[in-house]
């Protein structure tokens, strides 16, 4: 059953919660991800209605967990929101070109089984 979460319009029309899901706790900074149970723990959250999750391409497997998630709940067949992925380009001290900004994109696009990203910070 899901809650009604408050949601908030970005510029763009974005439609996003006003409550995220926060994956940095799958960094790994904090120990060893299992990723399959982080996988199966997402589905709580979106049935209480939390929708959008954010993440960053540092952020250890996130984005893979999240494509994961996306992809399964697609499959399901059964009548599922639509999901919300932020995510965050941290690149690296050094040159900075559109080829970098480009493969990095491609990247998270690839881990998030997408073709487009929502948002990216």
């Amino acid at each position: 059953m899901s809650s009604s979460v408050p949601k908030v319009r970005l510029a763009g029309g974005l439609e996003i919660c006003r409550v995220l899901n926060g994956m940095w706790q799958v960094s790994g900074a904090h120990g060893t991800v299992n990723k399959t149970k982080a996988v199966e723990a997402m589905q709580a959250y979106v049935d209480a209605g939390l929708t959008t999750f954010d993440m960053a391409d540092i952020y250890g497997p996130a984005e893979e967990i999240y494509g994961q998630f996306s992809n399964q709940l697609k499959s399901s067949g059964s009548a599922a929101p639509a999901l919300q992925g932020l995510t965050k380009f941290v690149p690296r001290p050094g040159p900075m070109d559109r080829k970098v900004v480009e493969k990095a994109l491609q990247r998270s696009m690839s881990r998030m089984q997408v073709d487009a990203l929502d948002c990216v910070q």
